[in-house]
């Protein structure tokens, strides 16, 4: 990875993007009872794993940064459970749920080892 100087040059945020982008067209495609329910929740837990990762980069100290990118991974833990709760609706199948999944793994990953090396671990 080169120089990091937004928000946006971090891998982890771009992966987050996706998930969002994946989750987000996933669960358009819920029954009409769910689009404002458990849609929404899944859809807003998404987007706000790559918000609070640009807020907390954009936060004048490494505590405070550390602190956002910590209720990322807790957003992050939440996409995967709903995925988890829609799945066994009915709502997905694991091959749908597949991507999202792995998506959201990849970026628990990336933010544990990014609070690691901002924490001194």
């Amino acid at each position: 990875m080169g120089i990091v100087r937004t928000y946006q040059d971090l891998e982890v945020w771009q992966v987050a993007i996706e998930l969002a982008v994946e989750v987000t067209r996933l669960a358009n495609r819920f029954p009409g009872n769910e689009l404002y329910a458990l849609g929404l929740q899944l859809r807003r837990a998404a987007v706000s794993v790559s918000s609070n990762i640009a807020e907390g980069y954009g936060r004048s100290t490494r505590p405070e940064y550390v602190r956002f990118l910590r209720i990322a991974r807790g957003s992050n833990a939440e996409v995967s459970s709903l995925l988890v709760v829609a799945e066994r609706l009915g709502y997905l199948n694991g091959e749908t749920a597949a991507r999202p999944r792995e998506t959201s793994e990849r970026v628990a990953a990336m933010l544990t080892r990014l609070l690691q090396t901002l924490e001194g671990r």
